[in-house]
């Protein structure tokens, strides 16, 4: 491992300096890689939609600690070589010495290190270090390094355009380029004349929205012509620029245009023929905001917006209605998301360089137009030793080899143009962070949404940063600093200030985050003095990235610094197969806070059954912040999430992928005011997502019914389903729907004793084609139904599945509708089925929400005087044969499916293109954990 001898350097061989190294994880004499037990394992994915193959390679070699997943992962993105030949790889002894020996071997070339021991210790160290999961590089790296493609180290692109044809179509070029190898890319637009402005030769501009259109509809070919993932790209615009308005309401205007396009018949699912007619749906959109816009909404006051060309004021609004035209926006279709200028620009080391007005499509690197940022991220969990102390010396050392490395990296690395090598080449900027930080505040006892978890995370991403700012101040010693430095100097030198007198701010509250901030503040102390003499090497050093695929490659239960996910997990099994796991983390948790052996498996059983902890049994209701997640139960409050981004935000050169849900009961006024804490709390970005789903509600507010005595138990015998026809005459209800738009009529008729027999479906102004589908659809339903098939099957199966039309309805019940499926199951269920099996799907009415908000519990609303239980039968009676009860099995394909099926709600996320499971988030995109397959961001 690193260290550093008398200072930072000594001088080697031939009297040149470089850098000392010391081990720590490995020894003299023995490579890495003879310390590890090793297995040959056959990787076979598939698509367990159809069955399909997608990738198969057997006899592969992995140590044995790694996951099936992480094996499979790895497998199938990062080894090189076709499948097949010999010259594919097949071990990850030949994926890690391909990228770790072009780093070591130039470091070396370039005089990083004092001496050839000390490079080698270098190389055992990284190669340690990668093959233990402690850290990883990004996904560029395992694809590009080492191979004959262009050496390509950087996930992080932002480009700029100005007011020029000539400008705007370099823009669509680089992008395009950008695209092709797999990565994303930001852009401000705020250069471009407004809509309002007039053009040299007399005529009107046509604004930056409509240069989005040729850019987006780039963007959707390429991706469609068969890149490894879809397009990710970043479009921001200044709050200021006159068409700001017509860019906030885009994406919002283009979902009603879906939504019309689909009732008047045409193909607007996933790939359709006819979904490439609708316009912006390969970029995020952000606004970019200024102090003085804020205050301005505060103060409700007037707002102006200026002319691109001469900067004056050519039209004014009320800042309070612009702003609350982007939460509008940003609830109807989660964008555009928000970014902080003033304060992004106030941490900025280079504003003699120019200002930063852009970031990458996930706004965690924010730096100069046309440059790149290459990404590492630690594994928290792998300095958590097994007393539960964090293991202070080694974070530090690995912080310090791995800025290193990354360093190394952009000395030999191409990039996708030449503007964007030259900035990168001279800036060097880099973006170490972390994954895991959910699943160490929950090990050591910590709640996500609590002081104690904001300071240890605060303290550990203080440390982080310190580590690697100091570290590359030593580098400048060794191979001079950056070469902006000189002319940014003294802006940079403030940065480092405000961060370590930001470190002071930090109120430590237990034995493990006061180590660590004890350690930060002596780094920043070394990090300002060895600055002051030899500058830095790197512009920007640390960033928090989503943590993607590189998340699962280590193995780790959490992304970047999101919380845990949900309680249980999914886990492939050795050999095929999957299991349902309750997380390591829970039951480390648990001894942490106190308990006993056998009450953790007590505990730990209950949150296999339920997927939570509400009423475990023997665990302390004040303990169960410490088990709060993203999902389900308890789930984090969205100023939760914004706090622990507001805590680390400080000690961060760049900002951090994060995408903030809030329930999809949240108001516009709700909205408002995550944007307008992320403001005042010192965010440099912010992005929302409005849940469309319902939440679950607590199995316990149910009224459970007493359990039949058990009888004995009788002889299995076959029998074969019988059905029950409805009469001729039978009663019914005929219900009139509009969602999103689109209206349609529902009868549904029942037997005698009310029980659902029959539901038949009309939507209007569709074509013959669409009526004859639903008309058979109708049918399948109503003979399922007779043939004694629950409705509560249905009902599971079939709400909250996406398509549009979806969005807002005319029932008072059901305010938000994903499809029309969705409602439709919705109101069936509302209309005949019991409230317990109502409140397991997670289906209440508008009066039984109201109860709950207001703390009381809905199935008081509901007594056994009001309805007989037996008025409600699900569908037809059926005679069968009396057997023990057993739970019902979710088919759960991944972890996202599996929480699901334990929740009784569908998580809002998109179904992989690749493999076909449900993917989970990742920050502000999503991972599939099935192939590692990514919505955008490595």
């Amino acid at each position: 491992m690193t260290e550093t001898v008398s200072g930072q350097t000594r001088r080697g061989r031939g009297g040149r300096k470089g850098l000392k190294m010391r081990r720590i994880f490995t020894k003299p004499g023995i490579h890495p890689y003879d310390e590890v037990r090793w297995e040959r394992r056959d990787v076979v994915m598939t698509n367990w939609r159809d069955g399909s193959v997608n990738f198969e390679q057997r006899g592969v070699e992995f140590p044995e600690s790694w996951s099936v997943n992480a094996a499979n992962i790895v497998t199938s993105k990062y080894f090189r070589g076709a499948v097949g030949t010999p010259q594919r790889e097949w071990s990850l002894k030949q994926l890690v010495d391909r990228v770790v020996g072009v780093y070591t071997e130039t470091g070396r070339k370039h005089g990083y290190f004092a001496s050839d021991e000390d490079a080698e210790i270098f190389e055992h160290e990284l190669t340690h270090a990668l093959v233990h999961q402690v850290f990883s590089f990004n996904s560029p790296v395992w694809f590009n390094v080492g191979t004959p493609s262009p050496q390509q180290v950087s996930a992080c692109f932002i480009l700029s355009v100005d007011d020029t044809m000539e400008s705007i179509l370099d823009w669509y070029k680089e992008e395009g380029v950008i695209f092709k190898g797999g990565s994303g890319s930001g852009v401000n637009l705020s250069r471009i004349r407004s809509s309002k402005e007039l053009l040299s030769s007399g005529g009107t501009a046509s604004g930056p929205v409509s240069f989005m259109r040729g850019a987006d509809a780039s963007a959707g070919t390429i991706k469609s012509g068969g890149a490894t993932r879809r397009a990710a790209k970043m479009v921001v615009l200044d709050v200021d620029h006159p068409d700001v308005e017509e860019f906030i309401e885009t994406k919002a205007r283009e979902e009603d245009k879906i939504r019309a396009l689909r009732d008047a018949g045409y193909d607007m699912d996933l790939g359709g023929k006819d979904i490439v007619s609708v316009q912006y749906q390969n970029a995020n959109n952000s606004v970019r905001v200024s102090d003085e816009f804020m205050r301005a909404v505060e103060a409700r006051s007037s707002f102006g917006l200026r002319g691109r060309l001469t900067g004056e004021v050519i039209d004014t609004v009320d800042a309070k209605d612009l702003f609350r035209k982007i939460a509008k926006a940003a609830w109807e279709c989660a964008d555009p998301g928000i970014q902080y200028d003033d304060t992004i620009n106030d941490w900025h080391t280079n504003p003699e360089s120019g200002r930063i007005t852009a970031s990458n499509p996930c706004s965690e690197y924010m730096s100069l137009d046309n440059s790149s940022c290459n990404l590492a991220s630690l594994n928290l969990l792998k300095f958590l030793r097994d007393d539960n102390t964090f293991d202070v010396d080694a974070f530090v050392k690995v912080a310090e080899l791995v800025i290193t490395a990354m360093d190394i990296s952009i000395t030999f690395a191409d990039f996708p143009t030449e503007k964007i090598g030259e900035t990168t080449r001279a800036y060097r900027q880099l973006g170490i962070g972390y994954a895991n930080l959910g699943a160490l505040l929950m090990a050591t006892g910590h709640a996500y949404d609590s002081e104690g978890g904001r300071s240890l995370a605060a303290a550990i991403t203080s440390l982080m940063t310190g580590v690697a700012y100091r570290r590359s101040a030593e580098m400048a010693g060794v191979v001079d600093p950056y070469d902006g430095y000189a002319r940014n100097a003294e802006a940079h030198k403030r940065v480092m200030r405000k961060h370590a007198a930001a470190n002071d701010q930090i109120r430590t509250l237990d034995a493990i985050d006061k180590a660590i901030h004890a350690e930060a503040t002596r780094q920043w102390q070394e990090c300002l003095k060895v600055g002051e003499r030899n500058g830095y090497r790197n512009a920007q050093a640390s960033l928090l990235a989503p943590t993607g695929t590189i998340g699962l490659m280590m193995d780790c239960d959490t992304t970047g610094i999101e919380p845990d996910l949900a309680l249980v997990k999914f886990k492939k099994l050795v050999g095929g197969g999957s299991m349902q796991i309750v997380n390591n983390t829970v039951p480390r948790a648990l001894k942490k806070l106190g308990y006993q052996p056998e009450q953790i498996e007590a505990i730990v059983e209950y949150i296999a059954e339920h997927g939570h902890v509400v009423d475990a049994p023997g665990l302390r209701p004040e303990h169960y912040e410490v088990f709060d997640c993203a999902m389900g139960e308890r789930a984090i409050s969205p100023m939760g999430h914004v706090r622990m981004m507001a805590a680390t935000q400080p000690f961060l050169s760049g900002a951090i992928s994060k995408t903030v849900n809030v329930p999809e009961s949240a108001t516009i006024e709700d909205i408002e005011e995550v944007y307008l804490q992320g403001w005042k709390l010192g965010l440099k970005a912010l992005a929302i997502y409005r849940d469309n789903c319902k939440v679950g509600q607590p199995l316990s507010v149910a009224k459970k019914k007493t359990e039949d005595k058990a009888e004995p138990a009788a002889a299995p015998v076959e029998v074969g389903p019988v059905r029950t026809r409805l009469p001729k005459r039978r009663p019914a209800t005929v219900t009139r729907f509009s969602v999103g738009g689109a209206e349609g009529y529902m009868t549904a008729s029942t037997y005698p004793d009310n029980g659902l027999g029959e539901v038949f479906l009309k939507l209007g102004k569709q074509g013959s084609t669409l009526a004859g589908v639903m008309d058979a659809f109708s049918m399948a339903i109503s003979i399922s139904l007779q043939y004694g098939v629950p409705l509560e099957t249905w009902v599971d199966k079939f709400t909250n599945m996406r398509f549009e039309p979806a969005g807002m309805t005319d029932d008072p019940d059901i305010r938000m509708a994903n499809s029309m499926m969705d409602y439709i199951f919705r109101r069936l269920a509302l209309d005949h089925l019991p409230y317990e099996t109502r409140a397991e799907l997670g289906i209440l009415s508008a009066e039984e929400r109201a109860a709950q908000a207001a703390g009381h519990d809905p199935a008081s609303l509901h007594t056994e005087d009001d309805v007989d239980p037996e008025t409600l039968a699900q569908s037809a009676p059926v005679e069968r044969p009396k057997q023990e009860k057993s739970a019902p099995v979710a088919e759960a394909h991944s972890s996202t499916e599996l929480i699901e099926s334990h929740q009784g709600r569908t998580a809002d996320a998109p179904l992989c293109l690749t493999c076909g499971t449900k993917m989970r988030p990742a920050g502000s995109c999503y991972v599939c954990e099935g192939c590692g397959s990514t919505s955008g961001c490595s």
